[in-house]
């Protein structure tokens, strides 16, 4: 399967930035659609953004649509989520996974998570 680990999470306060980066390894990358997931506190796991397999289409949770926006490199393995505007409801563990769309939402086609990277954003 797809091996994934995120970075570039942390503190930021709301209306700030952040940008998150997504390293593949063991398949190859450009294979798979992708997609970034978040989990806060108390909450269960969400769907944030998804992109297709050559970049051409992605697809955004409502809750960030104007505000993140996905993309990758399918050359350098890479896959990134440039989050603008942050608010404190926007504060998880950001994931990204491999991902398939089936029954109107986007879901991990591994059966796995990564570490997953921290996102804070202060009031």
């Amino acid at each position: 399967q797809l091996q994934t680990v995120e970075s570039g999470g942390g503190l930021v306060q709301a209306g700030g930035s952040l940008r998150l980066s997504c390293a593949t390894s063991g398949r190859i990358f450009s294979w798979y659609n992708m997609g970034w997931f978040r989990q806060g506190s108390g909450r269960g796991r969400e769907f944030v953004a998804a992109i297709t397999r050559s970049g051409n289409s992605t697809d955004y949770a409502d809750s960030v649509k104007g505000r993140f926006t996905v993309s990758r490199d399918n050359a350098k393995d890479m896959m990134y989520l440039q989050m603008n505007n942050l608010a404190p409801e926007d504060t998880a563990v950001y994931y990204c996974t491999p991902a398939n769309f089936r029954s109107g939402t986007w879901y991990n086609s591994n059966d796995f998570w990564g570490p997953g990277t921290q996102v804070t954003v202060s009031s």
